[in-house]
């Protein structure tokens, strides 16, 4: 009869840059629990803050902060930041190190999601990412070419999306032969068929001014829609703000109660984050994208969306609520299988599930 494995550990470490990163690595630790490993969560921030309520009983490891300031547009916040963003790989690099020679016997894997710096040339890693290319305008390529240098340091890139690019469009198309695996869509939601509670379900989310400001929209905006609202914060700090008497106003909600509240929702306005993306598709909600300004990847997303009838959008600075008629908003995705995980975490680092 064979035992569960209790020693054997697997880092787990997503970007702390909104909720999307955090957002689409909770199926992952779910599924290497299953498979009877222990997930080491690594992170920082608000990222790190709610996978420990999300997981109370995991261990979790610290990183050090980007302490990325964003300005209004993404690529220019990138290039004002290179110097943080540097000083913050080589950071991380020196924890994982750390941690990895202090329990080199326990660990035997490491997946980032879009930590640059967390990687072991004695241990088996995967990256994921669905921006192999990304838009960046003239930057485009040398972006490019130094995120290709830092996922070549991984066994495999893990690109959660269908081989035909079915949902990231260009963003995901492998044309540097990189050792990718396309995994599917990957949600930590299953639809349920419950009775519809909200008209409308406002999910908010981002790096701090953007996110405020698209509050701030909706605060002035959703006084004039006529039905009930939920609007959900995406934030752990609590808000002063009042909204009119048929907005419900959480400040943030874990997995499973997020979860319910999407399956009761008609609609639901949101960043065109490409995890909040995937989360919707799952669930097969109708949805009105707001991209964040200035992110070109959300942009694209968005945009790519719209002209293959997936969903409808609108830039920050034009959106009204008057947008959210019948006409423009009546498109829901097909629904679609999720791959299974497990046989990618076992491929990759060559598990043996008990």
């Amino acid at each position: 009869m064979s035992k569960k494995i209790v020693s054997k550990k697997i880092i787990v470490a997503p970007l702390n840059w909104g909720w999307g990163h955090v957002s689409r690595c909770i199926p992952i630790i779910k599924e290497i629990i299953v498979l009877g490993y222990i997930p080491i969560i690594a992170s920082d921030g608000d990222a790190l803050l709610f996978l420990r309520k999300e997981f109370p009983d995991l261990e979790t490891l610290e990183l050090t902060t980007y302490g990325i300031q964003y300005h209004q547009y993404f690529v220019g916040s990138m290039f004002l930041n290179i110097p943080k963003i540097v000083n913050g790989i080589m950071k991380e690099q020196a924890v994982i190190k750390k941690y990895i020679n202090d329990h080199k016997k326990e660990i035997v894997g490491i997946i980032s999601d879009n930590r640059l710096g967390v990687y072991h040339s004695e241990i088996p890693s995967v990256y994921i990412t669905h921006q192999l290319n990304i838009k960046a305008g003239i930057l485009s390529k040398s972006i490019d070419k130094i995120h290709h240098y830092f996922i070549k340091k991984h066994k495999e890139c893990w690109v959660p999306d269908e081989e035909n690019n079915l949902y990231s469009g260009d963003l995901s198309k492998n044309i540097s032969n990189l050792n990718i695996q396309y995994i599917g869509v990957l949600s930590r939601f299953k639809k349920q068929e419950i009775p519809i509670k909200y008209n409308l379900l406002v999910l908010l989310s981002g790096i701090e001014g953007q996110r405020n400001a698209l509050e701030d929209l909706m605060c002035k905006e959703l006084r004039y829609f006529k039905g009930k609202v939920l609007l959900v914060r995406g934030t752990l700090k609590v808000s002063t703000k009042v909204f009119s008497s048929n907005v419900e106003v959480i400040d943030y909600l874990l997995s499973d109660d997020l979860e319910k509240v999407i399956n009761e929702s008609e609609l639901v306005i949101s960043r065109s984050g490409y995890s909040t993306i995937m989360d919707l598709i799952t669930l097969e909600k109708s949805a009105f994208y707001i991209p964040t300004p200035g992110q070109t990847e959300q942009e694209y997303l968005a945009k790519y969306l719209n002209s293959q009838s997936k969903a409808r959008f609108s830039t920050q600075k034009e959106f009204n609520i008057d947008m959210l008629n019948k006409k423009n908003v009546e498109v829901s995705f097909k629904k679609t299988s999720q791959h299974c995980i497990s046989k990618y975490l076992i491929k990759a680092f060559k598990l043996s599930p008990v």
